[in-house]
């Protein structure tokens, strides 16, 4: 999204960010963010935790939020804010998209609040709902 913050309305909707993690991108970010718990990458583990397979981890979750953030900001925008709660897990090959609308603008800040809800799997569960604040490029 570029433009100046009087061009964003209330309810206006973000660009939907997506992502399909498979097992190496969980590995990987795994030991970028040094997150080495099993639940993230070996089956059997997460088995039995009573999870139905690798899960995503909170902090993927997290940069997806801040992926859909920083697009709606535009080149030259800013992220100020990123929070997200986990509401349900997300496994190896679902689906995930974040999608979202405005919440807020103030015109004196040139402060943008948006609401962002990730969805995930074949039956569209919602596995984190969140908010982030950002200024426009």
């Amino acid at each position: 999204m570029t433009g100046h913050v009087g061009q964003v309305v209330v309810g206006r909707a973000t660009f939907p960010v997506e992502l399909t993690p498979d097992a190496i991108t969980l590995l990987r970010f795994g030991a970028v963010t040094r997150n080495a718990h099993r639940i993230h990458y070996d089956t059997e583990s997460a088995r039995a935790e009573g999870l139905a397979g690798p899960v995503v981890m909170a902090q993927l979750h997290g940069c997806l939020f801040h992926r859909a953030a920083a697009e709606f900001a535009g080149p030259g925008g800013q992220v100020r804010q990123v929070g997200w709660q986990n509401r349900a897990p997300a496994c190896v090959g679902e689906r995930l998209v974040v999608t979202g609308t405005v919440r807020s603008v103030d015109t004196t800040s040139g402060e943008v609040t948006l609401d962002l809800v990730e969805h995930c799997g074949p039956d569209d569960v919602v596995c984190c709902r969140g908010r982030a604040v950002v200024v426009l490029g």
